[in-house]
């Protein structure tokens, strides 16, 4: 498959007949990776069984991992879902355009390859205008996970989208670097106590604000290999790079001083280091690559690019410093983690 190319821009956005292009390829079943405010997503049409198998495939991902269908406008909510709950609307009318995705009961026009095979259906509407645009040219909701190879870093540019799907999808749409870089907030509206399933820049706190009452799955912290995953990142090794990776928690004097030990323990060119812009200065052996300034709150932002910079570099192990005190520390550090298949080291008390 010979994979076309196209450009949106904030200033200029689509050229029409470039916009037409995409959004037939969508409704008639094809894929389309696009950028959003979040990751670059890869697109289907998400009522069409067919699409839905295309990306699986395309992406080599597990068929019990669902898809979350990206919608343009709140209009479009009602139909591909049985019913809204007060609390629902409510998150809708706080944090909708944005980076929020719910998790309803489905309605029947939605297929069970789009859902992972489960009765319930996600849905976010994304902040991104290019996004919405696309989306509502197409006239169907988008199936949409992130637009990358299975278990790998989630892409944040184009160029990372041309890496992992190039001549397996019929369309990449280059609409620059992502703002956030870190996947949605997803929420679960179909338990009595809305769970937040996967965290991301919308937070637990900003969320309990609007409904009051909200908590977080138990299992976020753990690998859980037998269970049905409710919404992507669940159940799988996710955002990984090829290298085993270590996360090291504890004083940052401390992890520099841990890190620096390991890494002279191998060739120089085999180990990597995941830093900061204000600690990369005090790594002297191994491939350092920053995730992004913690003073400037830039972590989120970078953390996929560095992990896909370790693999460029082609290292054996990475050992990484922790984040836990960074602005949105929830979502990076569930990511970090499940990166690192919850391998971390404390050093708290040595």
């Amino acid at each position: 498959m010979k994979t076309e190319y196209i450009s949106w821009s904030r200033e200029k956005g689509y050229e029409e007949r470039e916009l037409l292009r995409a959004a037939n390829i969508l409704r008639k079943g094809g894929l389309a990776a696009f950028p959003t405010e979040t990751v670059y997503g890869l697109g289907g049409n998400g009522l069409l069984r067919e699409a839905s198998l295309k990306i699986y495939e395309a992406k080599g991902r597990p068929s019990d991992n669902p898809l979350i269908l990206h919608i343009s406008k709140r209009e479009e909510l009602d139909s591909i879902v049985k019913a809204v709950s007060e609390k629902a609307e409510a998150l809708i009318q706080a944090f909708w355009p944005g980076p929020m995705t719910l998790i309803f009961e489905k309605s029947e026009c939605v297929p069970y390859e789009t859902t992972g095979g489960l009765d319930t259906v996600a849905v976010r509407m994304p902040a991104h205008e290019g996004a919405r645009q696309l989306i509502a040219s197409a006239g169907v909701p988008i199936a949409a996970p992130s637009a990358n190879r299975s278990g790998r870093p989630s892409p944040t540019t184009a160029e990372h989208v041309r890496e992992d799907l190039d001549g397996r999808v019929d369309l990449i749409i280059d609409g620059g670097s992502v703002g956030i870089g870190l996947e949605s907030t997803i929420i679960d509206l179909t338990a009595e106590t809305p769970v937040i399933l996967r965290p991301g820049y919308i937070t637990k706190d900003m969320i309990a604000e609007v409904i009051d009452e909200v908590t977080m799955d138990p299992g976020l912290t753990e690998e859980k290999p037998d269970i049905r995953p409710k919404a992507p990142g669940m159940k799988y090794r996710h955002y990984a790079p090829k290298a085993q990776m270590t996360v090291f928690e504890g004083k940052i004097e401390e992890v520099i001083e841990e890190i620096n030990k390991r890494a002279s323990q191998y060739p120089a060119e085999q180990v990597g280091i995941l830093a900061s812009e204000e600690t990369k200065q005090y790594y002297s052996y191994g491939q350092v690559v920053t995730a992004g300034s913690r003073k400037g709150h830039t972590i989120g932002r970078g953390l996929y690019g560095a992990l896909r910079r370790f693999d460029q570099l082609g290292v054996e192990v990475i050992f990484s410093e922790n984040f836990s005190e960074e602005e949105k520390s929830e979502a990076i550090m569930n990511r970090l983690l499940k990166a690192a298949g919850q391998h971390v080291v404390s050093l708290e008390g040595k």
